[in-house]
């Protein structure tokens, strides 16, 4: 399987259990990498063989925006099940980052990753 990604995607949401995250919102950044059979396209030189990429950055900065949740565990597999609605999309890596979470201590980053299939 072939793999398509893309990282660094930003949009601000409105996700969290805390009212404040609710109301101010926050960025979060996903990444994604796409498995797909890329041959078709490849040969034909088609973009209606593969995924649109810029399609899909689209609709996942629209979740992230979207109606909010409580966990990043939700928000990702919201995204990950709009990628599997494309056609050629097999399975679906989402990593959701969320930089200003409210933790107390010094902290880089907290993530959620998970992998979804259509089998």
């Amino acid at each position: 399987m072939d793999r398509v990604a893309l990282r660094g995607l930003k949009a601000r949401g409105h996700h969290g259990v805390f009212p404040r995250e609710r109301e101010e919102g926050q960025t979060f950044i996903v990444d994604l990498v796409l498995g797909l059979d890329t041959r078709p396209a490849a040969a034909d030189d088609d973009l209606a063989k593969t995924v649109h990429y810029g399609v899909v950055a689209e609709e996942v900065v629209d979740v992230v925006q979207g109606e909010p949740v409580d966990l990043i565990e939700t928000l990702a597999e919201r995204i990950a099940q709009q990628c599997l609605k494309h056609d050629g999309v097999q399975e679906v890596e989402v990593v959701v980052h969320k930089p200003d979470a409210p933790i107390t201590v010094p902290f880089d980053d907290v993530t959620i990753t998970i992998t979804r299939s259509r089998a």
